[in-house]
C-alpha cells in the first residue's frame, strides 16, 4: 500500500495497524540542533488517548511513545526520527462476527474492491488508531515552528447543537470532556451524548484549528497554496468530510464589501487586518493573521442499530457492530486537528526557509 507519507520538506510516514503489536511514524526533514524528548511528546498523546470519559472509547491504550532514532543527548540530529506506541488493548474477537462483512460506511468494502484483501480487526490501517502518531509527528512539528506559533483545537459543534461564540473561552477547553470551548453547551452536549450512546448511535461534530503567530509568507502560488495543503491534510482525517477555511461556505452569503479584509497601517509601521474572512491566508500564502480552518466529522460508523450491507460472498446481510467505538470521534480529531496543522505550517516554514532564506518578511 503506497501513499502512507505527506509534507515536502517537513515529512512524515506513519505505520502499523489498529491490532498490530504497534504503531509509529518516521519524521524526517526535521533540523537538527533542536531540544526533542519524549517528555515534549507525550503531552499531546495523552489529549487524544482513548478510555479518558464516557464520551469516548473505552479502549485501553497508555499511548506511551519511544523515540528510536534522530534524536541523540535530546537534541535532533537532521536524521529521520523513529517513533513507536505499542498496542496493549486490543480485542479482535470483537469483530470476528463481522469478518466478512462490509460495515456500512466504513472502508470495509472499497478496501476488499481495490486490494482484495483487509485486516478486518477494528479497520486495520483505516482505523483512527493511525491518528495518534499523526499527533506525535506534530509535536516534532511545534518543535521546529517554536513557541511563537500557538496551534489551539476545540470542537464548536455536536450534530445540529453549535456553540456560542460570544462564551468563547480556551480555558473552558480543557476543563471539560469535549474540547469545547462554550462551558454552556459543553454541560448541554453531555446530556445529548450519553442519550445517544445508550441508544447505541452516535453523532458528527466540526471542529475548528486556530494557528497564531503564523508569519506572514508561508505557502506558494499555483500549486503549493498554504490552504490547499491544510484542505488535504485535514480530509486525510479519519471520518473528515468537508473542510472551509476562514469563513468557509459562510464566504456565499456575503457582499464584497463584508467579505473584504480592509487594511491599515498599524503603529508599529506594520500592517493591520481590520477583519479576518480570509482566515490568515490570501492567494494561498499567509498573512500574518491567525490562520483558522474547521472541518466536518461524519457520525462514527461503528453503531449497534442493524444497517443492511453485503458480505464477501454476495449475500445480503445485516451487520450491527458491538466493540468499543467513539459515539463521537468529532471529541478525539480536535488533538489530531491540530497535528496536521502544525505540521503542514512546519514543512511550509522549512518550504519558505529554503526559498526565501531568513529574511524579514
Amino acid at each position: 500500500m503506497s501513499h502512507n507519507s505527506f509534507g515536502h520538506l517537513f515529512r512524515v510516514t506513519t505505520w502499523g495497524e489498529s491490532h498490530g503489536p504497534a504503531i509509529g511514524c518516521v519524521v524526517d526533514g526535521c533540523p537538527p540542533g533542536i531540544p526533542l524528548t519524549e517528555a515534549d511528546i507525550q503531552p499531546y498523546l495523552d489529549r487524544r488517548r482513548p478510555g479518558q470519559s464516557s464520551f469516548t472509547t473505552q479502549r485501553q491504550e497508555p499511548d506511551q511513545v519511544r523515540i528510536l532514532s534522530g534524536v541523540f543527548e535530546g537534541m535532533t540530529t537532521g536524521t529521520p526520527i523513529g517513533l513507536m506506541v505499542e498496542n496493549v488493548d486490543q480485542r479482535s474477537k470483537d469483530y470476528s462476527n463481522i469478518a466478512r462483512s462490509f460495515r456500512p460506511g466504513h472502508a470495509d468494502v472499497t478496501y476488499q474492491l481495490k486490494y482484495g484483501i483487509r485486516d478486518y480487526r477494528g479497520g486495520g490501517r483505516s482505523s483512527a488508531r493511525e491518528t495518534a502518531m499523526r499527533v506525535a509527528a506534530g509535536a516534532v512539528a511545534r518543535r521546529v515552528l517554536g513557541e511563537g506559533v500557538v496551534i489551539r483545537g476545540a470542537m464548536v459543534q455536536m450534530g445540529a447543537h453549535r456553540i456560542d461564540p460570544t462564551r468563547w473561552d480556551w480555558e473552558a477547553v480543557n476543563a471539560n470532556a469535549f474540547f469545547c470551548p462554550d462551558p454552556v453547551a459543553a454541560e448541554a452536549w453531555e446530556e445529548t451524548l450519553l442519550a445517544i450512546r445508550r441508544a447505541g448511535s452516535s453523532i458528527g461534530a466540526v471542529c475548528e484549528i486556530i494557528a497564531e503567530g503564523v508569519p506572514a509568507g508561508l505557502g506558494a502560488p499555483i500549486y503549493g497554496k498554504l490552504d490547499a495543503d491544510l484542505a488535504s491534510a485535514f480530509m486525510s482525517i479519519n471520518a473528515v468530510k468537508g473542510v472551509e477555511i476562514g469563513e468557509g461556505f459562510a464566504a456565499a452569503t456575503l457582499t464584497g464589501e463584508e467579505n473584504a479584509d480592509e487594511m491599515r497601517m498599524g503603529a508599529d509601521g506594520q500592517i493591520d487586518f481590520l477583519s479576518n474572512h480570509a482566515g490568515g491566508i490570501l492567494g494561498g500564502i499567509s498573512s500574518g493573521q491567525p490562520v483558522v480552518a474547521r472541518f466536518a466529522v461524519k457520525p462514527t460508523s461503528s453503531i449497534l442499530t442493524p444497517r443492511r450491507s453485503v458480505n464477501e460472498a454476495g449475500e445480503e446481510v445485516e451487520v450491527s457492530t458491538r466493540g468499543r467505538h467513539d459515539p463521537c470521534v468529532g471529541i478525539r480529531a480536535v488533538p489530531v486537528g491540530e497535528a496536521m496543522m502544525a505540521c503542514v505550517l512546519a514543512d511550509h516554514l522549512l518550504r519558505d526557509r529554503a526559498q526565501n532564506g531568513d529574511r524579514t518578511k
